[in-house]
């Protein structure tokens, strides 16, 4: 299953709405992860999945939902098939956008941007974790609460 995700860490919410509040069930929460020390901008159906201040959340980037690696077919297929998404709680699909690089030296910073379908993520941190991304690359995004 390595494969499959190719970025995951605990993050922790510290802000909700950093420019103000935009969208009345969307939250821009502004949140940190533990292990990577990356730093990440995120848009949240908040009606569907509520978050504040303090919470801490797995988050993984994943090329599939399907278990044996196989490509995303892009239609939903209900069933009785075991998939990545039955170990989250929160789930988006969408597709980078923009790979840009920050500073210079120890000081260098990348980011990734991921469109899902409106809903936008900016990560932030080591090049050496988003180094795997790639412009126009489709993304699952999943989280659950800890």
């Amino acid at each position: 299953m390595s494969n499959i995700i190719l970025f995951e860490d605990i993050f922790m919410v510290d802000r909700l709405d950093p420019d103000g509040k935009k969208f009345d069930k969307v939250t821009r929460i502004e949140a940190r992860s533990q292990n990577c020390d990356m730093y990440m901008l995120l848009d949240v159906n908040t009606e569907i999945y509520p978050m504040r201040v303090g919470d801490k959340f797995t988050m993984a980037l994943a090329h599939t939902l399907n278990l044996d690696g196989t490509p995303d077919t892009g239609y939903y297929t209900p069933g009785g098939r075991k998939s990545l998404a039955d170990k989250y709680e929160y789930i988006m699909h969408g597709k980078v956008y923009k790979i840009s690089d920050e500073g210079s030296g120890k000081s260098l910073k990348a980011e990734i941007y991921v469109s899902y379908a409106g809903l936008l993520m900016m990560l932030k941190g080591d090049p050496t974790y988003v180094s795997q991304f790639e412009l126009d690359q489709k993304l699952f995004l999943l989280m659950r609460k800890l």
